[in-house]
């Protein structure tokens, strides 16, 4: 995990309606309607809040179709666990510089 992808958990996480969200699909997987409904969220602003947890790997959305045809997203939990502590920053920042092209290959002056 990179800085990035760290920041982007820390920030999914970091809002109390997608901590309501994560605690209402903890008991399983649920259509976006009822979880609306759940939540008392309208729909638009449940869809961010779905979106930033599953852009950060928490959340997983699934359309499905119901036996009257119908097309409803299900939203679940992925397995996840949460460990921030020291050695969690430092990995992420690593794999930043792992992952950073030196000044020679991207033409800098340095180089």
């Amino acid at each position: 995990m990179n800085s990035e992808e760290l920041l982007a958990l820390l920030s999914a996480v970091g809002h109390a309606q997608r901590l309501r969200v994560i605690a209402e699909l903890a008991g399983g997987r649920l259509y976006v309607s009822e979880l609306a409904r759940r939540l008392e969220m309208s729909r638009p602003l449940l869809y961010m809040h779905l979106d930033r947890l599953e852009k950060a790997g928490l959340v997983v959305g699934r359309l499905e179709l119901s036996e009257d045809g119908k097309a409803l997203k299900y939203f679940e939990l992925t397995s996840f666990e949460l460990k921030l502590n020291v050695d969690t920053v430092l990995g992420a920042l690593r794999e930043d510089h792992s992952g950073a092209a030196s000044p020679q290959e991207t033409g800098g002056a340095d180089g």
